[in-house]
């Protein structure tokens, strides 16, 4: 009840704090909208052995491969900007440009080094804030260690999402598509609304008030960047690989999907993106595993006190089993 969000992110907030009496009992338990019916599993493993077995198995060609991992397998493949509550009201995505700069009031030494937006919308997502990117590694045995860590209930599926992306589909930090996309942060919600996605001409698309804007911000990073932004590239989805700027990410071995405006991402994958799914059970005994391989909370936080947390935990005192 007083540690910060990150130690109970993945736990079941409503159910701590029913059994608190903070709570009505007859609280929904699952209003989030971002939760759906379970997707059909193509693939199961229940150690770390058999997991590695179906990783390689998979055909690559020349395919990039991530992957990301849910504690539950109801959990939807979308950005924490884009989530709902209970009633279908988003959350955060009416006020994106005001969370962008709020944060880069309040904090501005900690983005001095970014150059593009989308250095910074990494940055946020890294300290929480809700984003239009998706973490996803291409680091499989970090993505099983993300669908494990909240083992506390070990009957509850979990899963890991691989993703394939045609190598002449990725983007980097410093694409022009990626400014476009990103930068739709910056725009407000009336402007982000304004936008006439009907007009297939790219001169008069490019045209629009609300475009223009766009085009300003996109300009101040890249000051030659001329007004040919397409419709269908500020609605897709794009599979990043952006600047290992902090620790964290470099640990993790992070990338991410960025999505653009009213952008989804089928659950079953789409031509340009394609999703498969690993369920994952026996996650404790995973977790040990993945200890062994030194793939653990001091590692893949890798900060003072989640280091500390480790160690003291793995030394502190435990009667022998009977």
């Amino acid at each position: 009840m007083n540690r910060t969000h990150w130690a109970v992110k993945d736990e079941d907030l409503l159910q701590h704090l029913k059994q608190r009496n903070l709570l009505p009992a007859q609280a929904t338990p699952n209003s989030r909208v971002h939760v759906l019916p379970p997707v059909a599993i193509d693939l199961q493993a229940s150690s770390v052995g058999e997991f590695i077995k179906v990783v390689l198995s998979q055909p690559h060609d020349d395919k990039e491969i991530f992957y990301r991992g849910h504690s539950k397998s109801t959990y939807r493949l979308e950005p924490s900007l884009f989530r709902k509550d209970g009633k279908g009201n988003y959350l955060y995505r009416n006020a994106e440009d005001r969370l962008y700069r709020e944060l880069l009031v309040s904090n501005s030494p900690d983005f001095e080094s970014d150059i593009y937006t989308l250095d910074r919308l990494v940055r946020m997502q890294h300290f929480s804030m809700p984003t239009r990117l998706l973490d996803i590694s291409s680091n499989p045995l970090i993505a099983l260690y993300f669908a494990c860590k909240s083992h506390l209930d070990p009957e509850t599926p979990a899963e890991v999402v691989i993703f394939t992306v045609d190598q002449a589909q990725m983007k980097y930090f410093d694409s022009d598509t990626a400014s476009c996309v990103a930068n739709l942060a910056r725009l407000t919600g009336a402007d982000k609304a304004g936008i006439d996605f009907s007009i297939t001409a790219k001169v008069k698309f490019n045209k629009q008030p609300s475009v223009k804007r766009l085009l300003h911000f996109v300009k101040e990073e890249k000051s030659f960047f001329e007004p040919r932004i397409l419709p269908s590239d500020l609605q897709s989805v794009l599979c990043i690989k952006g600047k290992r700027n902090n620790s964290r990410i470099t640990f993790q071995s992070g990338a991410f999907l960025l999505f653009g405006h009213d952008a989804v991402l089928s659950e079953t994958g789409t031509p340009e993106i394609g999703v498969k799914r690993i369920a994952i059970t026996s996650k404790e005994k995973i977790l040990g595993e993945l200890d062994q391989l030194n793939i653990n909370e001091s590692t893949v936080f890798p900060y003072i006190e989640n280091s500390a947390r480790y160690i003291a935990n793995k030394h502190s005192f435990k009667p022998p089993s009977i």
